[in-house]
């Protein structure tokens, strides 16, 4: 039995459903990338897994059934990351990040110093260590997006949903983003919760090529193709992938490092 199952999900808004009879798996300690054209339905896909949005289907991880749970229990298991967080009071860094131990704490009950030290390490892992005391609101977009990704990280919870968490940032967070992901999931079994694993939309087609064990792709609510950039060979994906983008063409370069890194191009076409 897979880490993750979705059987059936079906979702939307006002009675019309953006995303139809959607089934996948998703494998521990792997990262799937969620790719489709605006209004696809990947925001529409993680609200429901998460359970922000009424759905019909099934969302189980391992033999836990998210539907039967409690909103508190649900929090515990499964971390959700919009494209903005909502936040639009004064609070401290910190405190932004202590919120995602609320699930864990007891009617007024107060953050420990473990949960805190916690947090602290979290936020030197995403580059805000010494921003502790600062204003939330006074952050970048971008610095707002580290912060609740520490957050993420820091109380280690065991699904991660993530909407297009690279999209406010520059060109060297956007990797840094997804290489504090890879690690999140490969802690996961030193983590007090054990197995992991993480579902992203991303806005950023190379940037999912390059950093995700597997890629969903989205197009009109429904699964058009599932990809393994790591096995997969370039012709099948540029033709799955043209179903999003148009004709594409991908290639295979290397970094000076030596790291191999997939590269795609977007090609001239007579109907385009």
């Amino acid at each position: 039995m897979s880490f993750f199952t979705v059987e059936n999900l079906t979702a939307g808004y006002g009675g019309k459903p953006v995303v139809d009879h959607i089934s996948f798996e998703l494998e521990e300690g792997s990262l799937m990338g969620l790719l489709g054209a605006n209004g696809s339905g990947k925001t529409t896909l993680l609200k429901a897994v998460c359970g922000i949005l009424p759905h019909r289907g099934s969302c189980t991880l391992e033999k836990t059934v998210l539907e039967k749970l409690s909103p508190r229990e649900l929090a515990r298991l499964c971390s959700y990351i919009p494209q903005r967080s909502g936040i639009s009071i004064d609070i401290s860094v910190l405190d932004v990040v202590l919120m995602g131990f609320n699930p864990r704490l007891g009617l007024l009950e107060y953050s420990s110093a473990q949960m805190k030290e916690r947090a602290r390490q979290a936020l030197n892992r995403t580059g805000l260590g010494g921003w502790e005391e600062e204003n939330y609101l006074h952050l970048s977009e971008g610095q707002k997006q580290l912060c609740i990704l520490a957050r993420t990280l820091a109380v280690e919870g065991r699904l991660l949903l993530l909407d297009e968490p690279e999209s406010a940032l520059d060109f060297r967070y956007r990797y840094r983003m997804l290489e504090l992901l890879q690690e999140w999931l490969r802690d996961g079994e030193q983590g007090e919760n054990g197995k992991r694993a993480a579902l992203a939309a991303l806005h950023d087609p190379s940037l999912a090529l390059n950093c995700c064990d597997s890629l969903l792709l989205l197009s009109e609510g429904k699964i058009r193709a599932v990809l393994h950039p790591g096995t997969d060979s370039l012709e099948s994906m540029e033709k799955q992938l043209a179903v999003i983008y148009g004709s594409v063409s991908l290639h295979r370069c290397r970094d000076k490092s030596g790291r191999e890194q997939l590269v795609m191009l977007k090609e001239s076409g007579e109907n385009e």
